[in-house]
């Protein structure tokens, strides 16, 4: 709570990261949005709670998300493209 948004933000970015990278299959894009969102919405609520006079908004946070929490993509091939690659009939 008491570290500096950018800290956090790239620790945050590193962590999303790693979670498309080992869930981006196909189908499966609902969940890394839900995913990307739940995490967005909770660091918004323990941003607010950091003083006593001014809290976050959405328009000052806005910026914040786009340069600390990436679009959620499809990393990998669907498995069938994946298996016709090594295993060619």
């Amino acid at each position: 709570m008491h570290d500096p948004i950018a800290g956090v933000g790239e620790w945050l970015r590193q962590v999303v990261l790693g979670y498309y990278r080992y869930h981006a299959i196909p189908g499966n894009w609902d969940a890394l949005h839900t995913f990307r969102e739940e995490l967005i919405w909770y660091w918004l609520k323990v941003l607010r709670r950091r003083g006593q006079k001014g809290r976050m908004n959405w328009k000052t946070y806005g910026s914040i998300v786009k340069r600390w929490f990436p679009v959620p993509t499809i990393m990998h091939p669907h498995p069938n493209v994946r298996f016709y690659a090594t295993h060619p009939r």
